[in-house]
């Protein structure tokens, strides 16, 4: 990121007296600028002494035509030019300049997995309007809130496929998210050990200072052929963190046997998830409605914040040769001016 305050016009361009320049300008020397002013006055009060003290010889014209000559009025043109240029040459003492701040920042993102549980299971409406609904919801304000880092998808059932892998392309992996549903893993059950590892192959390549996998369950494990808490320890091994969330109540059996009651909830194995985040030195989470688990992803989105380093340059650009080079042009066509006629030219 940069603010650029440097200016590139020509050297003949009128615009480095506008107002708006002038005030743009830091000045080194700003106390000098109050000499500028001193200068025309200086100049009116030597043209008054002058008038005043001058010694004249009366001449008779025929008639008025010599006093609106035109010539009278160039013998102001070599102290104007003296004026300027000593205008000039203070400005340019006040050494007017102006600051590029360059701003470079750098970060080391993080590349986080998410494991999400698309069992039938997720099916349950104790989150509105379900689990896997409130699920998604919460994935895409968490992925849209992410600003330097990598994010893959992982969806398990009864088995676990990689839905997306790492990618910085956040608008692809909403897309990705919004279409979660049962139907992506058509073998029912809950494989929480294969999602880990599916997840941990995932990151085997990453460079990323910090690996992260949230994995999201509402059951225990009882599909796959790797047990959780050994992908657990497969996937500290590669210094991933775990943070583990356990979605939706506890069981709520119905009772009466109503078939037209609304399907039951189901435990997720908490004892599981929390030994499963211990191993991968994360955190352990129990959502139980859609507030809890918006909370929860707040709180994993501030835990897990890439570090941002800003260095800043500041570059100065002097404009004194401008105006001294204005100022020195000024200079020589008084030099020049005042060894002409204009120097002599007759006074009312």
């Amino acid at each position: 990121m940069v603010d650029t305050g440097a200016l590139s016009m020509p050297l003949y361009s009128p615009l480095w007296f506008s107002p708006q320049v002038l005030r743009s300008f830091h000045y080194e020397q700003g106390a000098i600028l109050w000499l500028i002013p001193a200068v025309p006055f200086l100049f009116t009060l030597r043209s008054l002494l002058f008038f005043r003290f001058r010694k004249t010889i009366d001449v008779a014209f025929l008639d008025r035509a010599g006093l609106r000559s035109f010539s009278a009025i160039l013998r102001f043109v070599p102290p104007g030019l003296l004026s300027f240029s000593l205008m000039l040459g203070l400005l340019a003492l006040a050494r007017p300049q102006r600051t590029d701040v360059v701003r470079e920042q750098h970060s080391e993102g993080i590349d986080i997995i998410l494991a999400l549980d698309i069992s039938r299971s997720m099916e349950a409406q104790d989150l509105y309007p379900n689990r896997l609904e409130a699920v998604k919801k919460v994935a895409r304000k968490f992925i849209r809130g992410r600003n330097h880092d990598r994010i893959g998808l992982v969806v398990f059932a009864g088995e676990a496929y990689s839905l997306s892998p790492l990618t910085s392309d956040y608008e692809l992996l909403s897309e990705y998210a919004d279409a979660i549903d049962f139907s992506m893993v058509p073998t029912d059950g809950t494989a929480m050990g294969t999602a880990l590892g599916v997840a941990t192959n995932r990151m085997r390549e990453s460079t990323a200072k910090s690996k992260v996998i949230v994995l999201l369950s509402d059951g225990a494990n009882t599909s796959g052929n790797i047990d959780p808490l050994t992908a657990a320890d497969l996937a500290a091994a590669f210094g991933i963190k775990i943070y583990t969330i356990a979605a939706g109540r506890d069981a709520e059996p119905n009772a009466n046997f109503d078939p037209n009651a609304p399907p039951p909830t189901f435990a997720a194995d908490e004892g599981t998830l929390q030994q499963i985040a211990k191993k991968g030195d994360g955190m352990f989470f129990r959502a139980e409605n859609n507030e809890a688990l918006s909370s929860v992803f707040g709180a994993i989105d501030r835990y897990e914040k890439a570090e941002i380093k800003e260095t800043r340059f500041r570059e100065t650009h002097d404009y004194y040769g401008i105006y001294l080079t204005w100022g020195m042009a000024m200079f020589l066509l008084w030099m020049l001016s005042k060894n002409t006629f204009m120097a002599n030219a007759l006074e009312d």
